[in-house]
């Protein structure tokens, strides 16, 4: 490692949190590739997150996911955003923490229901009350592995300058370690 930091920035969280917005923003801000494993997956399969949901169901999806998370895994110093459901496998988060920090994107269910459409979230598609049992059932994974905690309940550019603020101070640490 030359002593240079090389951590992924991992982002998980619920679907409608803000991951793939806040992984735009900090590829940008940071000058770093973003990789989203959704964005593989659909790439990979020639479908929608949707589609591979309605006519192969959740299994085939993350079977998909757990490849492309290994593929996004190898990178160095990238940006990586997870869906929702990657929290589900400990392989995924196995994977993702040998070269990555986690970083818990939490915006609750009420907020994210006023704030976007989840017409393109097969588990959560005209199901409103099943983002609330998501969150609930998903919090104690999405806390058990995120590195640092993000709050999303506000603007975008708070949480981006936040995520930014603790990975310097990760970077920090390691670089004072290693000397």
């Amino acid at each position: 490692m030359n002593g240079e930091y090389r951590r992924n920035i991992v982002l998980i969280g619920l679907s409608g949190s803000g991951k793939t917005s806040l992984g735009q923003r900090l590829a940008r801000k940071m000058k770093r590739v973003l990789l989203d494993t959704d964005a593989m997956v659909e790439s990979h399969a020639g479908r929608t997150v949707t589609e591979i949901f309605s006519q192969d169901g959740e299994t085939v999806f993350r079977d998909l996911e757990t490849q492309c998370i290994r593929e996004a895994a190898a990178y160095e110093k990238a940006i990586i955003v997870t869906g929702g459901g990657a929290i589900l496998r400990k392989e995924n988060m196995e994977i993702l923490s040998q070269n990555g920090l986690f970083f818990f994107i939490d915006r609750h269910p009420s907020r994210i229901l006023r704030t976007s459409s989840l017409d393109d979230r097969p588990l959560v598609k005209g199901k409103k009350n099943s983002l609330f049992m998501l969150y609930g059932e998903r919090l104690p994974l999405y806390r058990k592995w995120a590195n640092f905690h993000i709050d999303n309940s506000k603007r975008l550019k708070q949480a981006m300058l936040a995520v930014i603020k603790k990975y310097k101070q990760a970077e920090n640490q390691h670089e004072i370690s290693c000397h």
